[in-house]
């Protein structure tokens, strides 16, 4: 194909336009210079003139960009580069160094795993945590120590309650993605939706998604409480969870619009009956993987 390719180029008629294209291109100082820079003939640059005066503008828009917000390329934060030797010349998209930068800077992203959460948590950071009320102030302290003593003591979550809208699941999303910026992996899961999921898979993945919360270093179930409960999701899901992270001294935080008093109401009664016995237990597994702290604060949604 390549030899039928060429033959087709250097017939004379098309020769001689690539010639004429090549001489017209090399008028311009610094294209010449670009690519009489290049180890390889003219003779093999004329067949590529085109595609090499596409590098060249790609090129010369790096020199004089400020960030990739300012690219002007093709692909953002990519650059047509050229590879030659004395045969031919390759063309590949090579990352510019604000891209490099962006990725190295969202590569801590990869040791966060999001089910059904708001793509926004994945650049939670601390440093933009509201600290204009009392409560807040209360949990960046419990953060600071969380942060101080992990990996050298067992520590305890977080049991995150309060209104709607108050910003829970971000101030937990800033604490996980700083751990993932050290290496430590982290499950987030908005609790309803992973339970859908979970009843949906029995034949499927089920054993990966179940353990892949049972295991993460650290886990965040959100919006707990605000399931449809089911004997099933009390007492074969979220106890066996609960349990095992609790054996395992695995740091657990959870966010709810219940107080621990509502959510043991809630997991009491199922489709099957009232069951306080087993709904007392999951709250005690829940205390011993987190602490309960009350966040109380304005809508931060509106």
């Amino acid at each position: 194909m390549r030899q039928a390719k060429e033959l087709f180029l250097w017939k004379p008629k098309n020769k001689i336009k690539l010639q004429d294209d090549y001489i017209k291109a090399i008028q311009d100082p610094e294209f010449k210079s670009f690519v009489l820079s290049l180890p390889t003939t003219e003779e093999i640059l004329m067949r590529y003139t085109h595609r090499l005066q596409e590098s060249f503008a790609e090129c010369k828009h790096c020199k004089h960009c400020e960030g990739l917000e300012m690219c002007k390329n093709k692909q953002v934060g990519y650059c047509l580069t050229p590879t030659a030797n004395e045969r031919m010349i390759s063309f590949s998209y090579d990352a510019c160094p604000y891209q490099v930068e962006k990725r190295k800077r969202e590569s801590y992203q990869e040791n966060v795993v999001m089910f059904e959460m708001p793509k926004a948590l994945k650049s939670a950071t601390l440093r933009n945590i509201y600290t204009d009320d009392k409560n807040r102030i209360e949990i960046i302290r419990y953060f600071k120590e969380f942060m101080n003593s992990y990996g050298t003591k067992p520590v305890k979550g977080l049991y995150l309650y309060g209104s709607f809208g108050s910003g829970k699941s971000y101030l937990i999303a800033s604490l996980l993605n700083e751990f993932a910026h050290r290496g430590v992996k982290s499950v987030i899961v908005y609790y309803p939706e992973f339970l859908r999921s979970l009843k949906e898979s029995f034949s499927d993945n089920y054993k990966e998604k179940f353990n892949l919360v049972c295991h993460a270093s650290l886990l965040l179930l959100d919006d707990i409480g605000a399931e449809n409960l089911t004997a099933w999701s009390r007492d074969e899901v979220l106890g066996p969870i609960l349990q095992y992270r609790m054996d395992e001294k695995l740091p657990t935080f959870f966010t709810s619009n219940l107080n621990l008093e509502e959510l043991e109401m809630h997991l009491s009664i199922s489709s099957s009956g009232v069951d306080k016995i087993k709904a007392r237990r999951i709250i005690e597994r829940i205390k011993e993987v987190s602490i309960p702290m009350k966040l109380e604060s304005k809508n931060r949604r509106g």
